[in-house]
């Protein structure tokens, strides 16, 4: 029996691109950090990216 680990989709969309003033990429929002280590992480620290990302675009905006 194979057991699948609880993996939570990546908000990737296939737009790689770094913004290089906040050091995100404006297609996922993601530093490149957690990109690398998507995989690696717990469901937990996956959740707590995910949970980031709507003040990260905010910030790419230049929203306050």
């Amino acid at each position: 029996m194979t057991r699948q680990r609880d993996q939570m989709e990546s908000p990737c969309v296939k737009i790689c691109v770094i913004d290089p003033a906040h050091g995100l990429c404006t297609g996922c929002l993601r530093s490149l950090d957690e990109i690398a280590a998507w995989s690696r992480l717990s469901a937990d620290e996956r959740r707590a990216i995910m949970a980031a990302l709507p003040a990260r675009a905010a910030r790419l905006d230049g929203s306050p």
